[in-house]
């Protein structure tokens, strides 16, 4: 618990970091990267470019200052923060070197503002929350039976275009143990080596349901934005990869648990987010196959539609199954098929009881802040909207 001679000073610290959190932040990747460079390689370095990376730590710095006697709001955090760590194979080893170059961005941009005082004041946060971080990412190392950076070789005996841009990659252990076992929702990491040299690990969504000798990635080719960079490791997958190829990964991470329970549900996915949906339809469908379940998606156009097969199969085994399908730019056939045309828009959805369906949102971060306002406009509970971001969390629930 923090100390009664520390709160105010984390108190104080809410306004400044709201204004200078993403300024703190580069300053501290950019110390950090310069002292330690091999630390890039657990770093996703496209999201670093894009600036998604620095804005996720200020806004989970804030979200701690702001809300660090509640732990029921910052509980999920947490969570999400662990599953990530281990995903990668952070270490308690990591976790001084971190808090140095913090205190030290901190420094470096409040210049007087930061007084002793303040100074301690984080460095005692950040400690409580350092202990807090590697106890559960022990215990989820136990769990896995792995060690830190420990990655198992997977073989790739299957590879199937979904769509346009996205592929799925079917793997199969190398060695004779049984396969993970994981939770739709859940994703690998995955572990390459790019021809510059640099070592990369991306995260991706399982896309397939549990219980199988195999695993199942889709994988979307990220191209350049106008401020983002193409994707390295997306790209150097699709390009490289064929049947017979191995992959390095860790085991099955994520605390986002779409089909979990056994009442009616709600899951609302665009573009590549319908990967781990899919999983927990899939999973449904062999499971439950009776369940409520609503299932809308949307996608550019048809080109755009991934798992459109998963789909099909899943409306002719599951009776209780409603699907909407929404495309931004349908074609003449579309308007045949059901599609609807434009964006996602929650009152063209099926009926349901928004107080006991739970819903489940995953795709780019504007769909699902548009979705999750029109949701709770249409009454149902908070509690009961749940969502994946691909990429760094901006946490903009908390701050």
């Amino acid at each position: 618990m923090l100390s009664l001679k520390s709160r105010p000073y984390i108190e104080a610290s809410v306004p400044v970091l709201r204004e200078q959190g993403v300024t703190i932040t580069r300053a501290f990747y950019r110390n950090l990267f310069a002292e330690y460079p091999a630390l890039t390689n657990l770093f996703n370095m496209g999201n670093q470019a894009n600036g998604s990376q620095q804005m996720s730590l200020a806004s989970a710095v804030f979200a701690y200052a702001a809300n660090y006697e509640n732990a029921a709001a910052l509980a999920p955090v947490v969570s999400r923060i662990v599953q990530k760590h281990v995903s990668v194979g952070i270490t308690a080893e990591h976790y001084p070197i971190v808090g140095r170059h913090l205190l030290g961005a901190i420094k470096e941009t409040l210049g007087d503002a930061a007084t002793p005082e303040l100074l301690d004041a984080w460095a005692e946060a950040y400690g409580l929350l350092a202990d807090a971080l590697i106890t559960a990412e022990q215990a989820l190392y136990a769990d896995h039976r792995t060690s830190p950076g420990e990655y198992r070789k997977l073989r790739v005996t299957e590879i199937v275009p979904q769509s346009e841009l996205v592929t799925s990659y079917t793997l199969e252990p190398v060695d004779d143990l049984a396969t993970w076992t994981f939770t739709p929702g859940q994703y690998l990491s995955v572990a390459v080596d790019l021809p510059d040299g640099k070592h990369q690990i991306r995260q991706y969504s399982l896309s397939d349901a549990p219980g199988r000798r195999t695993l199942r990635l889709s994988v979307k080719r990220e191209s350049a934005g106008a401020e983002t960079p193409a994707g390295q490791v997306s790209h150097w997958l699709h390009d490289t990869l064929s049947v017979g190829s191995v992959l390095e990964a860790t085991p099955p991470c994520g605390d986002f648990a779409p089909s979990e329970g056994g009442g009616p549900i709600v899951l609302l996915s665009a573009g590549v987010g319908i990967t781990p949906m899919i999983s927990a339809l899939n999973h449904i469908a062999q499971s439950d196959p009776e369940r409520q379940v609503i299932f809308a998606h949307a996608a550019r156009d048809r080109k755009n539609h991934s798992h459109r097969a998963d789909l099909d199969t899943a409306r002719g085994a599951m009776p209780n199954l409603r699907t909407v399908v929404f495309y931004e730019h349908p074609d003449d056939n579309d308007a045949a098929d059901g599609v609807c045309a434009g964006l996602m828009d929650v009152t063209r959805l099926p009926a349901w009881n928004p107080v006991e369906a739970n819903v489940y949102l995953c795709g780019p971060m504007a769909f699902m802040r548009s979705q999750r306002a029109a949701l709770s406009g249409s009454g149902v509970p908070d509690a009961q909207i749940h969502r994946e971001v691909f990429g760094p969390e901006m946490l903009d629930q908390l701050a």
